[in-house]
């Protein structure tokens, strides 16, 4: 018998974007298989006036509640409010800071966002961002050797979301799509810099993945052909078969998420691969 879906409230306040607790928060709930998160995300919370009303806002929706507030009086507030409310509440970086501070004989600064600073590396991830999209789907302009890795595989092998999310990371990025009988580029087989990964998954997978696609397809598409398991399974075999022969490392996502790729992909990188 299926265990039935459990909903609860998870409040996450944030002096800066949130993006960390969100992540933090995420990951939690994600242990808890029959659980769901209901969330409330409150960014730029920066005042008394602010913490109010968001106190107000747990009151009606109690739950649990995650903050990154680094003025140490609104945490205080955060903490009073959640106490007298009757919610447990804790800090996500707090326990962090204190361990850097025991470590390095130092209190933090707090400053407020300083994870967003338009630094070096801040422009390093949009140049790279814009590096990949526009290499997408296979375009090999002359500059491909500026490539810090290329994905190949065949359609619907998440070379695009991998792409984007390791340009996030810095990481600039080329995709190429791998069709039967379509020889590779030789602007790729001669390429010297860039780290060249094929993608691939089983063909139980990629069905399933493609049959999403077809739903979006537009007029004249072959589903049939696109959707047959025999043709996907010569497309892996040929794909399979290009990355044996030029000894181009090769990572199965069938049951990986995109962050799980990428992360796969930055270990070949650092093997020097």
């Amino acid at each position: 018998m299926t265990k039935p879906v459990n909903y609860f409230h998870l409040h996450m306040i944030s002096d800066a974007t949130g993006e960390t607790l969100i992540a933090a928060g995420r990951a939690a709930a994600a242990q808890y298989a029959h659980a769901r998160a209901i969330e409330h995300v409150y960014p730029l919370i920066r005042t008394e006036k602010q913490i109010k009303k968001v106190l107000d806002g747990i009151d009606a929706e109690p739950g649990i509640v995650l903050y990154t507030i680094i003025d140490q009086r609104l945490a205080a507030m955060i903490n009073d409010g959640c106490a007298a409310i009757g919610v447990p509440c804790v800090s996500v970086l707090e326990p962090v800071l204190s361990i850097f501070q025991s470590y390095l004989g130092a209190p933090a600064g707090r400053r407020v966002g300083a994870q967003h600073v338009l630094n070096a590396e801040y422009f390093r991830r949009i140049d790279a961002l814009n590096f990949t999209m526009e290499h997408d789907d296979g375009q090999l302009p002359p500059d491909i050797e500026e490539a810090d890795v290329i994905l190949i595989g065949i359609s619907r092998t998440s070379k695009t979301p991998t792409s984007i999310y390791l340009a996030n990371r810095g990481i600039k990025t080329v995709n190429v799509p791998i069709v039967v009988g379509v020889p590779i580029p030789d602007v790729l087989i001669n390429s010297e810099r860039p780290l060249i990964v094929g993608l691939v998954a089983s063909a139980e997978r990629i069905s399933q993945v493609r049959q999403h696609r077809v739903l979006g397809a537009t007029h004249g598409f072959d589903a049939d052909q696109y959707l047959d398991r025999a043709n996907i399974i010569e497309e892996l075999t040929y794909a399979r078969q290009i990355c044996h022969r030029h000894n181009w490392p090769m990572i199965d996502v069938s049951r990986r998420s995109i962050e799980e790729t990428a992360a796969a992909v930055l270990a070949l990188r650092a093997e020097g691969r």
